[in-house]
């Protein structure tokens, strides 16, 4: 019943940036952990980033240090900001909750393609 709708992303060269947005709908969304996925070609899809209730912030080594995960809950919005992008970030980005139980079925997703 919870719609994740993913925007943001496209082609950048190795260094830059992109910011990712994620517009949920439902009333749970201010209550859940909510994370950032990814996967690219022939490859398993992976979190990059979890994000509490209150805010807090979790990362994998991967994308520590580059990457900010930040939500607004007034606004159903979820937001990932990607610096020092590398053409190993190269995926389809999904947005979904953190729990398994209610998570919900994947979208299209936005693609990022970063060049070398």
């Amino acid at each position: 019943q919870v719609q994740f709708v993913e925007s943001g992303g496209g082609l950048v060269q190795a260094g830059g940036s992109l910011r990712l947005s994620c517009a949920a709908s439902g009333s749970t969304f201010s209550i859940n952990p909510i994370a950032w996925y990814r996967q690219a070609p022939g490859k398993q899809r992976e979190i990059v980033a979890t994000i509490g209730r209150d805010g807090r912030p979790d990362y994998p080594d991967s994308v520590k240090g580059r990457f900010t995960i930040s939500r607004d809950n007034a606004k159903n919005m979820l937001y990932l900001q990607m610096n020092d992008l590398k053409p190993e970030d190269t995926a389809v980005y999904y947005c979904n909750f953190w729990y398994l139980s209610i998570r919900q079925p994947w979208g299209q997703g936005t693609q990022v393609t970063v060049s070398s």
